[in-house]
């Protein structure tokens, strides 16, 4: 059995794909579930995770992921908003309004939700680091502005932003869960 990884984000699934490898295979599943406006990134997770359980016929688990970029002296935006803000705003734009601040302090949060035919789970994972004007050519999002110990997220290649990165705390957490779980 696979683990089917809700999203239309390929870089989501290919760290995804490194935490599990020789383990369980991903595979990336397109559904559009409702994303449900919330301050909570683990609501918004574990509701698109349940939803998208039971749409896909209640049989095989998922996995949905919220990431969120929180700002310190934008109050946490734009926070579990950041999709949005990137579709519509942009990464450029963003760094912007951030870089005449004194204080460019920030955090990517990711939660993972599992859904099965037991509930739901959640697992979290966090990453301090410094918004910069942007550098390098790989990652996605809001990696080339996030920097962490002196290089971006897009200044990494995928084995070492999983390392240290949101999404990579998150997946580790969840992959020692389903490790403990399977038969």
């Amino acid at each position: 059995m696979a683990i089917r990884f809700v999203t239309g984000n390929e870089g989501k699934v290919r760290e995804a794909r490194e935490y599990f490898e020789g383990i369980e295979a991903v595979e990336r599943v397109a559904h559009d579930y409702t994303e449900i406006q919330s301050d909570s990134l683990e609501a918004i997770a574990a509701r698109g995770a349940h939803e998208t359980f039971d749409a896909l016929g209640g049989e095989e688990p998922v996995v949905v992921d919220d990431t969120g970029l929180f700002v310190d002296a934008l109050g946490g935006f734009p926070g579990p908003y950041s999709a949005y803000v990137e579709d519509t705003v942009g990464v450029d734009r963003l760094w912007r309004l951030a870089k005449g601040e004194e204080n460019r302090r920030a955090r990517f949060r990711t939660v993972l939700a599992y859904a099965d035919e037991n509930g739901t789970e959640t697992f979290d994972g966090a990453v301090a680091g410094t918004l910069v004007a942007p550098r390098g050519e790989g990652g996605f999002g809001y990696d080339p502005i996030f920097e962490y110990n002196g290089r971006t997220l897009a200044e990494m290649s995928t084995e070492e932003k999983n390392a240290i990165s949101h999404r990579g705390r998150a997946l580790a957490k969840f992959a020692e869960w389903y490790g403990e779980r399977r038969p």
